[in-house]
């Protein structure tokens, strides 16, 4: 349950090559697991667990964007062209690692992977940090900012299956324990029993074979639908100062807390009824000033 993390300035004990933001006051992680750890993602189902007090904030001039609770989901208004920040709060007395993916595409790394397996920001007992953009090397990051799914990111990397979803999963650091003494164990078969259990018989291995291409084949030919002008995406932008390094971290392999945002632009929130539809009302008092006692002339025909 090692992990490699990136932490934030003055975190020295454990570090090995991890990422700190002097600015942006975070940290990130990498999981180095064994392959039980490896698994761990597919022992609790979806979603993970609750936020559980932890906190993702979107950020534009300073200020949280206005959220929004609709169909078992939390919504952000996206602001077009506008740079905005991550804001994040761990709320436990002890460290935390958070797999943080912008449009489905890791902060740190821009890949798309499990949570367990994925580079994490690391924060304080109690701390909060922000996270501005897409981490470029040891010393830089490039800004979040919203724009369409044709100019996102995303987009210029292939991805486009996740854009308009922000996640975070939170990993707590587990507790110093005592190495205990190890007893030589007997001869494993597993390994022969495994191979025994999985070789296919060799009468239907070109079949299995020709299966599994065919799987493959159909994989590659089903496409999402093209990224459009209309929907909200993250870009990449204007490059900024933000020195890392790493760390390793011994990590509970049980996620902590977990927070997934969508975010659209207002017309696209309009239509899927999580913002009201505006209706141009009549103003009394301009309607009052326009009133007239009589009309020119004379009484119309009825």
């Amino acid at each position: 349950m090692w992990k490699k993390l990136l932490p934030a300035v003055g975190l020295t004990l454990l570090v090995v090559v991890a990422v700190v933001a002097h600015r942006y006051g975070a940290q990130s992680v990498e999981a180095v697991a064994d392959d039980r750890e490896s698994d761990a993602e597919a022992l609790y189902p979806e979603p993970v667990v609750a936020e559980n007090g932890f906190s993702v904030e979107v950020i534009v001039d300073g200020r949280p964007t206005g959220e929004y609770e609709a169909r078992g989901r939390r919504y952000v208004e996206a602001l077009e062209n506008a740079e905005y920040e991550l804001r994040i709060h761990n709320p436990l007395g002890t460290r935390v690692a958070v797999a943080l993916a912008v449009d489905g595409l890791n902060t740190i790394d821009a890949r798309h992977t499990s949570a367990w397996d994925a580079h994490k920001w690391v924060i304080e007992p109690y701390g909060t940090i922000h996270v501005r953009g897409w981490q470029m090397s040891s010393e830089n990051a490039r800004r979040f900012y919203f724009t369409t799914e044709r100019d996102s990111y995303g987009a210029k990397l292939g991805q486009t299956a996740n854009l308009g979803v922000i996640s975070a999963v939170f990993f707590r650091e587990r507790k110093p324990f005592t190495i205990m003494p190890v007893v030589p164990r007997p001869p494993k078969e597993d390994g022969r029993i495994r191979s025994d259990r999985t070789s296919p018989e060799s009468g239907t291995s070109g079949q299995s074979s020709q299966t599994d291409n065919r799987s493959v084949e159909k994989s590659r030919t089903e496409a999402y639908p093209p990224p459009d002008d209309e929907s909200a995406a993250t870009g990449i932008g204007r490059s900024v100062r933000n020195d890392v390094q790493w760390i390793k971290m011994d990590l509970d392999s049980r996620p902590a807390g977990e927070v997934t945002i969508r975010y659209e632009y207002r017309a696209t929130l309009v239509r899927l009824g999580i913002i009201p539809r505006e209706y141009r009302r009549p103003d009394v008092l301009d309607r009052r000033e326009r009133a007239k006692g009589f009309e020119p002339k004379y009484c119309p025909e009825p």
